[in-house]
């Protein structure tokens, strides 16, 4: 018992910092530089929207403004079954160069990325929701590294926008996300990209599945023809904190959902004979990550039985008693705690339960195409 409790303690703790020790460790041994260059290659820019009324002008906007040649850029909104004004709202940006692609039926956004894809003239293929601002610059930034032959798609990094004063476990949790990323593209390749602002090269995105999600699929599309994907710290996109916590809660079961699927679809890049250090990267990023919550109710199984026979394991258990306390606690005063020590546990809690979910409907057979983005 007490073996099983320190190997289900090791893998949580791994999985969360022993993973990026290891990165750093081998970043002593295998580092991989971008050469990266001022090029401008044709890109097609992908906006797919859903009822998207209230948002969809102050993106065209945004997209209009960027520093990027006009004759080399051709930008398409990819409308999957819009009722609202989504659809008129973009036609009346038709004389300013934005493109409409109206589809009928709500298939849900990788079916809507997939066709558009398929009318893209660009050689760079960019994707980028509504909710995500980008600065001038950021589209020059992130074309820049395909200048390097081995990059085959590159995410830019999250950057969340929250009210003054207020501190978010999100945001915490998003700074994690974008220090481990950047670890992954100095050592190798990332596992995933960032779903809000992400470009490939075009032969990167000809097998979309409209089954699964697309950020994740390229990088694994990216592994398969022997380039590798990279994060790009210079390439920002800002988008603001989530209005509805409950929303946010079940886009994020939905999306974790969709990624076991995904992985599940694609056991191959386990082969570490065939995929090397990436098989490692899958690993370890995506299945022990989502393995976590499964593990922390082990934990607290076996740590009851160890805490009858010693002190020590006790006051191991009281830990994760007062941890999940205070966790528990700000959940239910989320509007009146701002502090830090209660934001940490709550997020760790809304993130594991969302993951335990996901495993319950993934067993269930549930699976997912179409999407609702979260209001922000």
């Amino acid at each position: 018992m007490e073996l099983l409790f320190i190997m289900t303690l090791f893998f949580i703790f791994f999985s969360y910092f022993g993973y990026p020790l290891s990165l750093a460790i081998f970043r002593l041994f295998r580092k991989r530089p971008v050469k990266r260059d001022l090029i401008f290659p044709s890109v097609s820019l992908i906006i797919t929207v859903y009822n998207e009324e209230k948002r969809i002008e102050e993106k065209l906007r945004n997209t209009l403004e960027l520093d990027y040649p006009t004759e080399c850029i051709q930008i398409l909104v990819a409308s999957d079954g819009s009722t609202d004004r989504t659809n008129s709202i973009v036609s009346s940006f038709h004389d300013l160069g934005v493109e409409l692609l109206e589809l009928l039926e709500r298939k849900g956004k990788e079916h809507a990325q997939k066709a558009a894809v398929a009318v893209a003239s660009g050689e760079v293929i960019v994707f980028t929701d509504v909710a995500a601002i980008l600065p001038e610059g950021s589209l020059k930034t992130i074309v820049s590294n395909f200048a390097d032959p081995s990059i085959g798609c590159v995410s830019g990094e999250d950057r969340l926008l929250v009210p003054e004063g207020k501190v978010s476990g999100e945001n915490l949790y998003v700074r994690y996300e974008m220090w481990l990323r950047g670890l992954e593209s100095q050592v190798n390749s990332l596992v995933g990209v960032s779903g809000s602002f992400f470009a490939a090269r075009k032969e990167v995105c000809r097998d979309f599945s409209v089954e699964m999600q697309s950020d994740f699929r390229t990088v694994l599309n990216c592994i398969k023809l022997g380039m590798r994907a990279l994060n790009d710290p210079l390439a920002v996109g800002y988008y603001k904190d989530v209005s509805d916590g409950r929303q946010e809660f079940d886009r994020k079961v939905r999306t974790i959902l969709r990624g076991i699927t995904v992985f599940f679809n694609n056991t191959e890049y386990l082969n570490v004979f065939k995929y090397g250090f990436f098989s490692y990267q899958y690993f370890c990023h995506k299945l022990l990550r989502w393995l976590v919550p499964v593990l922390l109710i082990l934990c607290l199984l076996f740590n009851i039985f160890l805490a009858q026979r010693s002190t020590f394991y006790l006051l191991v258990f009281i830990a994760q008693l007062l941890f999940y306390s205070v966790g528990l606690t700000g959940i239910r005063r989320t509007d009146s705690i701002k502090s830090v020590v209660y934001k940490i546990p709550v997020y760790f809690i809304v993130v594991n339960t969302s993951i335990l979910l996901a495993w319950i409907r993934f067993i269930k057979g549930d699976r997912i195409v179409r999407w609702r983005p979260s209001e922000r």
